[in-house]
């Protein structure tokens, strides 16, 4: 799977105003009531992360939850980190 190009990540950054580039990954911080909430909301990322054989780095702080995407494989950005991403909004 190919690299996107910068302007398609800035075009998602830009469409998706919480998520950001970092370097060569996107990242987002959610947060939630408690600490309970971020779990839930972990699980259910992990269940379609595992489905989608697309895995994102995970940052666990009582109410806030931080999820990185890149495709490690490629070195930055692809397309399935930018539908993982799509798909954690469908899921906080």
């Amino acid at each position: 799977m190919a690299l996107v190009s910068e302007s398609e990540i800035e075009a998602f950054v830009e469409a998706h105003p919480a998520w950001a580039k970092e370097g060569d990954a996107i990242a987002r911080t959610y947060e939630f009531a408690d600490f309970n909430e971020s779990m839930g909301f972990v699980t259910r990322v992990a269940l379609a992360a595992e489905k989608a054989d697309h895995h994102p780095d995970i940052d666990i702080r009582w109410n806030k939850v931080t999820l990185t995407l890149s495709t490690h494989s490629q070195g930055g950005v692809t397309a399935k980190d930018l539908d993982m991403a799509d798909l954690c909004e469908s899921l906080a």
